[in-house]
């Protein structure tokens, strides 16, 4: 995942927090979300044969009801408006990213770093392995850098382009890369959710990982069981004995491009700023500054072409030179640009107002504190704690948000009951980060189908590690299997030595 917007705790002061609503006043808007979800994005497109709502629309909608019942309640408008706009600055790092991985994406094409990658990736990867090397690569990816955006936005891209030359299935292929690249978010180190969980329950960083191994290595080998499977059940048009049927396209990028190990430069400083911990924005625009060094020194492209690949994205017909250009070679080369998100960036909007608007009174705590206070067991609270997970972010779009609210909720339960605090941070992930692939209107499922270019319904029965986990989770929990005792209590010499 990109780094997320700061934390609440963070966040300037606008004004003293609204009192909090009931039960039933929190529960209003979000039901009415969910209605609109179920009519407007299932029964209308899947029943009814008509076209599904925009998700903008949805959350405009949903956003509406909610404003209006705080103001039917007495809130001020000001007020409410100050906290959306809170949301918003706090939002305003992932806006960020979303124009970073468009500019990456156009630079990187027009200097021909992805054209070399797919061009060499075709002679390397076997058609058998496709999907497998689509989950791979970028769960390798992923741990290293730590980001599921960055994976999906570079390397993803790069496979999708291998696929799509092979006559791959594309829905496989982006089911695999967003598998194999929230692989990574939740394992690294370097990654900002892994950290934050750990945070809010607690817990060292590695104690946190440790516990997620019990999860998260079992999804992985289900993953990868099923796309090696895959990719001979239902294998690209190519096949290992016809890769030569291939020399047409791989003949028309090498027309296009001039390609030199050079082109290796920006996807290494992305990988180095990652692994470095340096700031992922500036990374991104470092690289993306490289690749248009490079595509001056080593192209035949001009400034003015640069430029436009930038701003709108790379287009073939800025090569007149080139011969044998087809739809498959346009579909992988026209793409990229600061706009190419800006789709997911006005659907993101939209997600964070409705939020800003629920957490004026505080509505989601609400929720959660009052639905799951039920849970009095080990089994029912471990389970509870994934529940409310992944519907705190399939609401709220935010992890850091969700890890946080959940955590407070759950801590003393855990405490109470003699649960190690690493199931609970465990916990967090398993669902609530594993949930915003699986949710359409995530920013992440939005930022997914904007930079692979593959449909949310094309790929969604495919993202075989996060519907796995989400299997295995509460399985283990329901079986009993890794719910810890609690730590001893930790002393202030034993914190000083870990710090």
């Amino acid at each position: 995942m990109p780094p997320a917007p700061p934390t609440d705790r963070d966040a300037p002061a606008v004004d003293a927090p609204a009192p909090s609503v009931t039960f039933g006043q929190a529960l209003g808007p979000i039901l009415a979300l969910l209605g609109l979800v179920v009519y407007g994005l299932i029964l209308r497109p899947q029943v009814f044969g008509q076209p599904a709502f925009p998700l903008e629309v949805v959350f405009v909608l949903a956003a509406t009801v909610a404003v209006t019942e705080l103001l039917v309640l007495g809130h001020r408008w000001d007020a409410i408006l100050a906290t959306i706009v809170a949301k918003l600055a706090r939002a305003l790092p992932a806006f960020f990213i979303f124009f970073a991985i468009g500019l990456i994406i156009g630079s990187w094409m027009v200097c021909g770093t992805i054209p070399m990658l797919v061009y060499y990736g075709l002679q390397l990867v076997h058609p058998s392995v496709l999907y497998l090397s689509a989950f791979l690569v970028p769960a390798v990816f992923s741990t290293l850098t730590g980001t599921s955006w960055g994976s999906a936005g570079t390397v993803g891209v790069v496979v999708i382009g291998i696929a799509g030359a092979m006559g791959g299935h594309l829905g496989i292929t982006a089911g695999a890369v967003v598998g194999g690249a929230f692989f990574g978010d939740k394992l690294s180190p370097l990654s900002d959710t892994t950290n934050i969980a750990a945070l809010a329950a607690d817990v060292t960083v590695y104690e946190h990982i440790g516990s997620m191994l019990w999860t998260t290595v079992p999804s992985a080998l289900i993953a990868c069981a099923t796309f090696a499977v895959l990719g001979v059940t239902v294998p690209p048009a190519i096949t290992a004995g016809s890769l030569e049927s291939l020399r047409p396209f791989m003949d028309a990028l090498d027309s296009i491009f001039a390609f030199s190990p050079l082109l290796l430069i920006p996807p290494a400083l992305v990988l180095a700023g990652s692994v470095t911990r340096k700031p992922t924005v500036p990374t991104l625009v470092v690289s993306a500054l490289s690749a248009c060094g490079l595509a001056l020194a080593l192209q035949p492209f001009t400034l003015a072409d640069v430029m436009q690949s930038l701003y709108r994205g790379f287009d073939t017909s800025m090569a007149p030179w080139a011969t044998g250009v087809t739809d498959q070679v346009t579909t992988l080369l026209d793409r990229g640009g600061l706009y190419a998100l800006i789709d997911a960036i006005v659907i993101a909007m939209m997600v964070f107002v409705f939020i800003g608007a629920m957490e004026h009174v505080r509505a989601i705590d609400t929720v959660v504190n009052r639905a799951f206070r039920f849970a009095q067991t080990r089994r029912a609270t471990v389970l509870s704690t994934l529940a409310a997970a992944g519907v705190t972010n399939a609401l709220t779009s935010n992890q850091y948000a969700t890890s946080f609210i959940v955590a407070d909720a759950f801590k003393a339960k855990y405490d109470a009951l003699g649960i190690s605090r690493r199931v609970l941070s465990r916990s967090l992930e398993d669902t609530g980060t594993m949930i915003e692939s699986v949710v359409p209107w995530t920013p992440t499922a939005v930022f997914m189908v904007a930079t692979l270019g593959v449909p949310f319904a094309a790929y969604a029965p495919w993202q075989i590690f996060s519907l796995a986990n989400l299997a295995v989770a509460p399985l283990l929990a329901i079986l009993g299997v890794a719910l810890f005792p609690a730590d001893p209590p930790r002393t202030a010499l034993a914190d000083v030595a870990d710090a």
